[in-house]
């Protein structure tokens, strides 16, 4: 068991509300309403924003080379790939990569970008990894697990096909990879409590930002 199964299953309650949250469940059904689809890809594309900063950090914090590029293989698949995925999508809609980056956060990015950032300036390479991993790995499994359901006509093909596709898998698989080494490095039996608290806060924020989704599509009608 690596260090990602164990944080899973010492905060399986918080994984689980977060991979399967309601948002998730009508994503892979097809049945999520546009317009909470249409805001979630909105906050998201501000949301890897600060995920690119935080891997920014993660370069400046790391103290050997193999650390700084598996940092800047993830800041490159947000900037070259997830974020060309959320303007290609929210072009559908008419909106453009100015109007996504005009647009403001929402309380629920706020919160959850900026817990990954302090966990960044205030901990070290594994405190940051660990707020990183229920997004960067959990975006994998909930795609995986969400492809086989998929048709021709699913509203939401594009989004899931490219997650569960080999290159974002692939990035996945080297965090997950990542992660287990920093902890074989820095985790000590009086830190693991710390970790899991770090690992189960951003499971929470998570599910608080597809419920932001959620929310919005309510607000809507």
């Amino acid at each position: 068991m690596d260090i990602f199964d164990r944080l899973r299953q010492a905060t399986l309650a918080d994984w689980t509300a977060y991979v399967e949250h309601p948002f998730v469940r009508e994503l892979g059904a097809g049945t999520l309403p546009q317009a909470a689809f249409r805001t979630y890809l909105e906050q998201d594309y501000l949301f890897l924003i600060q995920f690119a900063r935080a891997n920014a950090l993660a370069i400046y914090k790391s103290r050997t080379l193999a650390d700084m590029r598996e940092a800047k293989g993830t800041l490159g698949a947000i900037l070259d790939d997830e974020m060309h995925l959320h303007v290609r999508l929210c072009a559908r809609w008419g909106m453009t990569r100015d109007d996504l980056e005009r647009a403001a956060e929402h309380p629920a990015t706020v919160a959850y970008t900026r817990f990954v950032l302090d966990c960044g300036q205030s901990g070290d390479l594994l405190d940051l990894n660990a707020a990183l991993a229920p997004c960067v790995i959990g975006y994998a499994e909930i795609a995986r697990a969400l492809a086989p359901s998929l048709h021709d006509d699913h509203p939401y093909r594009e989004w899931i096909a490219d997650y569960a596709g080999e290159a974002y898998q692939g990035v996945a698989a080297r965090a997950r990879g990542h992660l287990d080494r920093l902890a074989e490095r820095y985790l000590t039996p009086a830190r693991l409590g710390q970790v899991q608290e770090i690992f189960a806060t951003a499971c929470r924020l998570e599910a608080d930002f597809w419920q932001m989704g959620l929310d919005s599509a309510r607000r809507a009608h």
